[in-house]
């Protein structure tokens, strides 16, 4: 039983009168014990664990490695990233009169920091850029002393841009984000990591010297 009540007298009662009752009660707490344990089992078994979300990249496969894309100079932008973690972007071929723009700081940057990332502009650019142009792909070069970092800012940035733009689409067409369709207007971020070159070096040189001419480093 989960209780049980036994009755005993009193000790020390008083002669001639009627000693009184206590009443003791124990209580069995195995039966909650069990019910613990089956809630707790029951919620192992049923609980549905969630899965890391992890960015999906496409490689190609091993007949395609050396297929060459031709993509018009006006729908490649080309992000570049120099050893100070400075961000650099520009439409088309750099040339002396389109000289890779600086990305704009982080606002909210220290006075002793002479540039810091903001994921904010790295965003919006990526955005206005790829609605501006349904065509539009990104060529994306890291210096060789760059850090690891930089690269993973550029890629997180892709990656939810690319969840955001189709899970808008989604919401307008009543549907899941995994059942969109090409039919449907489902966005695909065309983007590729390039290698640095030596004449990125040289590119860079010269946007820096502009940028500090213009008073912007």
């Amino acid at each position: 039983m989960a209780g049980e009540v036994a009755e005993r007298a009193a000790k020390g009662g008083k002669k001639g009168r009627r000693p009184k009752r206590r009443i003791a009660i124990r209580i069995d707490m195995t039966p909650m014990v069990d019910i613990a344990f089956l809630l707790l089992i029951f919620y192992m078994v049923s609980t549905v664990f969630s899965m890391p979300q992890a960015m999906e990249i496409n490689l190609p496969s091993a007949e395609e490695e050396e297929q060459v894309v031709e993509i018009k100079e006006s729908n490649l932008l080309t992000i570049r990233v120099d050893g100070e973690s400075r961000y650099w972007w520009n439409i088309a071929r750099a040339t002396p009169d389109n000289m890779p723009k600086l990305l704009p700081t982080s606002a909210e940057k220290a006075d002793s920091v002479a540039y810091a990332f903001n994921a904010d502009t790295l965003q919006g650019l990526l955005v206005e850029q790829n609605r501006a142009n349904a065509k539009l792909s990104t060529l994306i070069l890291i210096q060789q002393d760059a850090k690891y970092n930089d690269m993973v800012n550029i890629l997180d940035e892709i990656d939810v841009i690319e969840r955001s733009w189709n899970a808008h689409i989604a919401d307008g067409l009543d549907k899941k984000v995994k059942d969109l369709t090409k039919e449907d207007g489902k966005f695909s971020y065309r983007y590729a990591i390039g290698d640095w070159e030596s004449r990125d070096d040289n590119v860079m040189s010269a946007a820096l010297g502009a940028a500090q001419a213009a008073g912007q480093l």
